[in-house]
């Protein structure tokens, strides 16, 4: 084996056991919230920091570390963002308090932002652009693995060895993926070596991401939501203005006005996350309270999406190396369209098979549009700016997941106002589950728009307009 040839394939089990890791995590942990409410005596206010927490965290700093990792070596950034996941796992699952928990999750959550802002430019970086689509759909595919697992061992895990093993589990695959990294992943990528970092634009972002993101997950809960929501704008706003005059920011906003493949495809990831991240929530509530399963039942049910995401994913990233990814992207946010469409119609007599082949279209229209438009992300910048276009798609992932449950929640709030979830208020619930899909269809049917408008992306990383 040449050592070109090594270096991918050890390039690729390195970041796919990485990309395993935090959906697994993020599933699992799901899964086990009520027992940790259970051990700490804890509200549900609390309870739900403890996920949103890292989410905001790994938002926020995603950006900043890939610009980073540009500068000083994507592996360099990737083996401390691996080994920092690891000790806070630890961590985690040593907590003492609920509060404690939640203080390690946003560590957690900097480590998995440096994950997010490496693992992907690290296989754009080693892949040529031929391969590239079929690397990328494995990962895809490792990442609805994770997704899949996560709620079945997870849930094994949580009740036969209690919920620090889900964390202690990571500490170990972490482990495994940092010796790997370090022993077999020869030679470093830095496409902006030498380049300065920008601190200030940094500042400006990891606080205006952090108040706006808080701002649309608190907004049924705080009076104080919305000012911060409004704040975090404001921040945002200064960000831009300030990352203009600049000639190395961490964010190049010159990629967006050269480039309509690099714009149009994060636009449109923003849309399809903002769209779909709230699906399993929705049909878990309705699955347990209206259709009266239980959880374990629920979870099975619901494998079904990332099961058929995990199948496809590597095949659709393959298919983007052979067609356009704009074509394929969009035939897949038009099958998830017609997904969310059919669960807007949800009755309590709706039954179980519908449920099961519509999970099936929404994970089939999923994996047709993540991977390809991961291609089309990757080959429409140059190869210095990898890492800043690996966070900002990350990014774009993690703030449309923060937008899909914040919409969900809003919609479900207002239904149900404070009432406790019971079989008593099914009707309820159903109508607010009814709203909210409609509103993700329609938002998924925009982002079709989006998809399209891309351009083509050529095999050299080029984009034009249509």
């Amino acid at each position: 084996m040449n050592q070109d040839t090594s270096v991918k394939k050890y390039a690729l089990i390195t970041v796919t056991l990485a990309s395993f890791l935090t959906p697994f995590m993020g599933s699992a942990v799901n899964l086990a919230i009520p027992s940790i409410g259970k051990e700490f005596n804890s509200s549900a206010l609390l309870l739900g920091w403890v996920v949103t927490s890292y989410l905001l965290a790994s938002a926020a700093f995603l950006l900043p570390f890939g610009r980073y990792a540009d500068i000083i070596g994507r592996k360099k950034v990737f083996i401390t963002g691996v080994a920092i996941f690891s000790f806070t796992s630890l961590l985690c699952g040593m907590a003492g308090s609920i509060q404690a928990l939640i203080a390690f999750r946003v560590l957690q959550g900097i480590g998995g932002a440096m994950l997010f802002g490496t693992s992907m430019a690290i296989l754009t970086s080693v892949y040529p652009p031929q391969e590239r689509g079929k690397v990328l759909g494995i990962n895809v595919a490792t990442v609805y693995t994770g997704l899949s697992l996560g709620p079945v061992l997870g849930g094994v895990m949580n009740q036969h060895l209690g919920w620090q093993s889900i964390f202690y589990l990571n500490v170990l695959i972490g482990c495994l993926v940092v010796f790997l990294a370090m022993m077999k992943l020869k030679g470093e990528w830095a496409g902006a070596g030498g380049e300065s970092f920008d601190l200030g634009g940094s500042a400006l972002y990891v606080s205006g991401v952090t108040a706006f993101m808080y701002g649309i997950s608190s907004f049924a809960a705080s009076p104080w939501a919305k000012y911060i929501l409004v704040a975090g704008l404001l921040l945002l706003l200064l960000f831009v203005r300030y990352e203009i005059r600049l000639e190395q920011p961490i964010l190049n906003l010159r990629l967006f006005t050269r480039s309509a493949s690099f714009a149009f495809s994060n636009l449109a990831a923003l849309i399809n996350y903002s769209a779909t991240f709230a699906v399993g929530f929705l049909l878990s509530l309705y699955l347990q309270v209206v259709a009266g399963f239980d959880s374990q039942t629920a979870g099975l049910i619901l494998l079904s999406q990332p099961v058929i995401m995990a199948l496809l994913s590597p095949f659709a990233g393959t298919l983007s190396d052979r067609v356009e990814p704009r074509v394929v992207a969009s035939w897949g946010m038009g099958l998830t369209t017609a997904g969310l469409f059919i669960f807007s119609f949800l009755t309590v007599q709706t039954p179980l098979w519908l449920i099961i082949v519509n999970l099936v279209l929404i994970g089939t229209g999923f994996a047709l549009f993540s991977s390809p438009n991961s291609n089309a992300i990757m080959g429409s910048v140059e190869k210095r700016f990898y890492g800043v276009a690996s966070s900002t798609l990350g990014t774009m992932r993690l703030t449309g997941q923060a937008i899909s449950m914040a919409i969900a929640t809003l919609i479900v709030t207002l239904y149900l106002g404070g009432a406790e979830l019971s079989p008593a208020q099914a009707e309820l619930l159903t109508r607010s589950v009814k709203v909210s899909f409609c509103i993700f269809a329609l938002t998924c049917f925009g982002g079709i728009f989006a998809s399209l408008a891309r351009g083509k992306v050529t095999t050299g990383g080029v984009s034009r307009q249509p």
